[in-house]
């Protein structure tokens, strides 16, 4: 999962390498993203949407009902009012 400013973000999983994930979260992301990797996990990305370039959160879980919480929790952290899940995705295993 790419993760950018302004609830930008890019997502790709199941892809047998790393590096080919990675590259393809980046180019659906639009400006200053960056990656956050999952293997055998679950990742949620978390936004203000009072405030869509404020507060955010993401998480990474073996669990998504563990990711999507955390992510949650984190954007209401870091000062989020209106938070609500912008993207969530599992790998294979996760």
């Amino acid at each position: 999962m790419a993760i950018g400013k302004c609830g930008a973000y890019g997502q790709a999983f199941d892809y047998p390498a790393e590096q080919s994930a990675r590259a393809a979260a980046l180019k659906q992301c639009k400006g200053d993203c960056s990656a956050v990797t999952m293997k055998r996990a679950c990742a949620a990305l978390s936004l203000d949407m009072t405030k869509p370039c404020g507060a955010h959160g993401y998480a990474v879980a073996p669990r998504i009902s563990s990711a999507l919480n955390e992510a949650m929790k984190k954007c209401y952290a870091f000062g989020g009012k209106e938070c609500v899940i912008r993207t969530w995705a599992c790998d294979a295993k996760g």
